[in-house]
């Protein structure tokens, strides 16, 4: 049995950080896990940022109720589910991923939480696990499931080099020219059917 694991922004949503760094007007907030492999020095200087601007959760949060799925990822989650189990591997946070997964048809998302003060300061952040796409794609793998991993940035690439099937989607060039040995799409379309390929096989 395949379950499918899809990274969220930049898949199915757009990039959060971007839209909040666009919203704020801070360009530095655009950076993101496109940019900089290392998840935990990013955050750090994210959360640095948003304390220099007296920013918190409720100035993020505001942004997220106007962000909706991109064009196509609703339906293409829908007829990815209709024909398996699908889990959405993200290294957000449950404080920004609520009220996209309502967008989304509440599809399984696994993701991290955010250290909040009572002022609404975001002062850290606390991980499911250690590589949590990896860990959580070998968990399923040690349970008798076989996995099909697809997202397009430098945290993706563990679940997707640990799967069966590991798809790059709407990724950079970058990252594109360095791991040749994955398919690369921009549509949902060949997404989906790369998917269906693989668990008909």
């Amino acid at each position: 049995m395949y379950i499918t694991c899809l990274d969220l922004e930049g898949v199915l949503v757009p990039e959060i950080w971007i839209a909040f760094a666009d919203t704020v007007g801070i360009p530095e907030l655009r950076r993101t896990t496109r940019d900089e492999p290392d998840y935990d020095k990013l955050m750090k200087y994210r959360i640095d940022i948003l304390k220099q601007h007296n920013l918190g959760l409720k100035e993020i949060q505001d942004t997220i109720k106007k962000i909706d799925p991109l064009p196509g990822a609703k339906e293409f989650l829908d007829e990815l589910r209709s024909i398996g189990q699908v889990i959405i591997l993200s290294d957000t946070f449950s404080q920004f991923a609520a009220p996209l997964m309502a967008k989304l048809g509440y599809p399984a998302i696994f993701c991290n939480e955010l250290i909040v003060s009572p002022n609404g300061e975001i002062t850290g952040y606390k991980m499911r696990c250690e590589q949590s796409k990896l860990t959580t794609v070998r968990a399923l793998q040690s349970c008798g499931f076989e996995t099909i991993a697809s997202g397009d940035s430098f945290n993706d690439l563990g679940m997707i080099q640990a799967s069966k099937a590991g798809f790059l989607f709407r990724s950079t060039e970058k990252i594109i020219k360095e791991y040749p040995q994955y398919p690369a799409f921009t549509e949902y379309s060949e997404l989906l059917d790369a998917i269906k390929k693989v668990i008909s096989n």
